[in-house]
């Protein structure tokens, strides 16, 4: 049956053109888009009018025509999607390097950083730019990380003594990481705490009481994660005897102990000397000054009422139930490789 409307202009392809269609068609890697209107092209090639193509294809007249008057316009190439429409750019590359030029080398005078509300200001931008520019770079001017440098003579040698006993933990010993957590505050809200029910989460009061201090002595044994904990109401070098006397009570006679500790002063007394005289299997491991990231006893207090009492009772009550599946903590960085991150990381300040 002959199509209405007004006659189409023949569709006539090269033996190129067929053999590119035919190709494109068939690929695997082909878009399926773009393999259908290399169907339909063909198809019109063959002389076939738009509804016999629309229905050998199985598509809509109109997405016939379309793609016959592409091709006719501009051959292969009318094929491919033609550029999305868009909001023309605002933001030119120089606004961008000004942006990340003050951000980096200035300050706002009323201020210690940059907000993207006085940066937007300042420049003239708007502040969702602002903050698309910094998540784009990498800059955070809220945020500025401190650190301290250990100034500790033996700095080196600490290091390689502390990380060897975790790598390569001497035969029949234990090494323990020792430490203290002074000042756990017993704290409680200054109303009852609302539990949750459903669509309402829990609710208590911002403020709190204070409701006195525990001091908590912990040994986290380096293989087995395992913790010998005493809580005291002091922080003394006889609180810390006391400690190393329950490790002693608490380790089988028949093994060393390797103790790290950091630099406190309740380490060093005459009182502590002469008892680990008392007890030669007993050797004390000093981490360097100021750095007692290195003693993994630290990760541990990262993980863990109304009266001390109270306090002590739960936090007693959470070793019980963290010894009873420990999970020792795995140190991975050699000495070698603390001591080049350190080396690359003063070199930026030369």
């Amino acid at each position: 049956m002959p199509e209405r409307g007004r006659p189409k202009a023949p569709l006539v392809l090269t033996d190129e053109e067929r053999e590119t269609l035919e190709r494109w068609s068939r690929r695997p890697m082909s878009a399926q888009s773009l393999a259908l209107r290399c169907r339909i092209v063909l198809a019109c090639g063959e002389g076939l009018n738009n509804l016999a193509v629309a229905e050998k294809c199985r598509v809509n007249k109109a997405t016939v025509s379309k793609w016959r008057r592409r091709f006719l316009d501009r051959r292969l190439d009318g094929l491919s999607d033609d550029p999305r429409p868009g909001a023309v750019r605002t933001v030119t590359d120089d606004m961008v390097e000004m942006v990340i030029v003050k951000t980096l080398e200035e300050m706002p005078t009323d201020a210690t950083n940059w907000s993207t509300r006085s940066m937007a200001r300042e420049v003239g931008m708007s502040q969702s730019a602002i903050s698309r520019i910094w998540r784009a770079f990498g800059l955070k001017p809220h945020l500025v990380d401190s650190f301290r440098l250990s100034n500790d003579p033996q700095f080196i040698e600490k290091v390689r003594d502390v990380v060897g006993l975790y790598m390569n933990p001497p035969d029949a010993a234990l090494v323990l990481c020792v430490d203290e957590k002074t000042q756990v505050q017993a704290l409680d809200r200054t109303a009852p705490v609302f539990p949750m029910r459903p669509g309402v989460s829990e609710r208590q009061t911002h403020d709190y009481l204070r409701h006195g201090t525990t001091n908590l002595y912990a040994a986290l044994d380096v293989a087995s994660g395992k913790v010998i904990a005493d809580m005291t109401e002091r922080h003394r070098a006889d609180e810390f005897r006391r400690s190393l006397n329950l490790i002693n009570r608490s380790v089988p006679d028949d093994l060393d102990v390797h103790v790290i500790v950091d630099n406190s002063s309740t380490h060093k007394t005459e009182e502590i000397h002469r008892w680990l005289v008392r007890h030669p299997r007993f050797t004390l491991h000093c981490t360097p000054t100021y750095s007692s990231w290195m003693n993994l006893v630290e990760r541990w207090f990262a993980e863990t009422h109304r009266s001390t009492k109270e306090l002590e009772a739960a936090i007693s009550s959470w070793i019980d139930s963290w010894n009873e599946n420990p999970r020792p903590f795995v140190w991975h960085k050699s000495a070698d490789e603390i001591l080049e991150s350190l080396a690359a990381y003063l070199s930026l300040f030369q």
